[in-house]
């Protein structure tokens, strides 16, 4: 897996996960992610609700 990729931001003001960063984290469509800001990091996890 690329530990690093360039992702444009939308006008909108989104980002797309790419497809093998996903499947890494098993992540699906209609999953949840966690956002949180970590001194100039912002950083995504995999969130599980249950």
């Amino acid at each position: 897996m690329t530990e690093e990729q360039l992702i444009k931001i939308t006008t909108a003001g989104t980002i797309s996960i790419p497809k093998d960063f996903r499947k890494y984290l098993g992540l699906q469509k209609g999953d949840y992610v966690k956002v949180l800001i970590d001194g100039d990091h912002l950083i995504v996890k995999k969130a599980v609700i249950s």
